[in-house]
């Protein structure tokens, strides 16, 4: 794998296995290309596992020496928002790297550094602080993940400066969120767990400047919406979004909807739900009126090799999020669908006032950033920035991030009555 077309087939077709298995055990690792694949059918429906328990301590590799980038000589402290004190003692929330200190592997063959993690599922409320800010009630219902005060007053500030996490670590009091899951009988499907899989080339990779100006960290204060975009009748690209299927008896693979991905997903298995942040950005915008425009994703267009928009020319790791919910009896197998049809559908799927969308068929992502800003630089100079493959919230320094609360891989409870708007 030595060019970017590689990669984005790779990321495409491999991305269940790259960010949904990639915390559930060390059989695949080598199978995988020292990517950190872990084989998520080792933890069955049931069972409650620890992370560090499950990931083997890395091997320790020499640090990889990085020329002075493009990047950093770029300046975007007019554009960033202020730093937010947040009064966490960073070195108290650390601590040395599977025990013992080893840096992380070096992520080749893959031309990408990797920074991932786990996240359970948060709060369920009718909110959006992106699209809907300051009004509490006017979105569907959201499934939350990450901070755990966030809601439709959320701002940069607020959401720095308080709220406890559930992905991995309070240092990481990002909001990341998505239409709930409903079971069609008035319920809310809890997912199981979220994998989040960060991701971009290094900055002093030639292949930065062909696909766009430079590759370069995530701004500070950074938020955008992202997959289907129910302003308009039009689909996300095929490689930004997919459904697939997990477990013992199930059948894997990219499903444009919940309806094709339920065919081969009896009960006990997991259906997971699959989608790409955009890595384009404009250098120039926060947030747009739209919450999308700002960002773009790279394309190979006529030219056959990966390159942004020359709108929107600045490189950023780009993530990859998995949600995963543990299969019942209420989800139809048939294959077929109308709109009596009783089974799973997103909450998105079917909105007052409007038709009912074929289940699924409406999946998208919100992400608004608040990381604390020293283990961002950290993930960021390490993980990224020298091609490493970190796993489980290692920053690739020697260090990674205690888990604020042990990690779970099955919600309990599993289903729960739909909230009241």
């Amino acid at each position: 794998m030595k060019t970017l077309r590689h990669l984005r087939l790779r990321v495409s077709a491999r991305t269940f296995a790259v960010a949904a298995m990639a915390f559930a055990t060390s059989a695949a690792l080598a199978a995988a290309g020292n990517m950190g694949l872990i084989n998520s059918k080792a933890i069955k429906p049931g069972s409650v596992v620890v992370l560090n328990a499950l990931l083997p301590a890395p091997i320790a590799t020499p640090t990889v020496s990085v020329t002075t980038p493009v990047a950093d000589v770029l300046d975007f402290s007019g554009i960033e928002l202020p730093k937010v004190a947040d009064k966490l003692d960073v070195k108290s929330l650390l601590k040395p790297a599977w025990d013992t200190g080893a840096v992380a592997p070096s992520g080749k063959p893959d031309v990408v550094g990797a920074f991932r993690f786990v996240c359970n599922a948060s709060h369920l409320a009718y909110d959006d602080p992106i699209v809907y800010p300051g009004k509490p009630g006017a979105a569907h219902l959201h499934q939350f993940f990450g901070n755990t005060g966030a809601n439709a007053s959320s701002t940069y500030e607020s959401l720095r400066s308080s709220g406890d996490s559930t992905c991995t670590s309070i240092l990481n009091r990002s909001s990341y969120w998505m239409p709930a899951m409903m079971d069609g009988k008035g319920g809310v499907v809890i997912p199981d767990f979220m994998s989040v899989y960060y991701k971009r080339l290094p900055p002093n990779d030639p292949e930065c400047q062909r696909m766009g100006k430079a590759c370069v960290a995530i701004p500070r204060g950074l938020r955008f919406v992202f997959g289907h975009d129910m302003t308009k009748v039009n689909e996300a690209p095929d490689f930004t979004l997919w459904f697939n299927c997990d477990g013992p008896t199930g059948k894997s693979g990219h499903f444009k909807d919940i309806v094709e991905a339920a065919v081969g997903c009896p009960a006990g298995n997991r259906l997971g739900a699959t989608i790409n942040a955009p890595e384009c950005w404009n250098g120039k915008d926060l947030d747009s009126p739209d919450h999308r425009s700002h960002m773009a994703y790279a394309t190979f267009g006529d030219w056959g090799y990966l390159r942004c928009p020359k709108t929107h020319p600045y490189v950023i790791p780009t993530f990859t999020l998995s949600s995963w919910y543990t299969v019942d009896a209420n989800l139809d197998r048939s294959g077929t669908w109308t709109e009596k049809t009783s089974t799973w559908y997103l909450s998105s799927d079917r909105m007052p006032g409007m038709p009912a969308s074929r289940p699924g068929s409406t999946f998208h992502s919100d992400w608004f950033g608040a990381w604390d800003d020293d283990i961002l630089d950290m993930w960021h100079k390490n993980c990224i920035d020298k091609l490493l493959n970190c796993t489980a919230g290692d920053l690739g320094n020697g260090l990674m991030m205690k888990e604020s609360r042990p990690l779970t891989y099955n919600s309990n409870p599993r289903v729960v009555p739909v909230p009241r708007g």
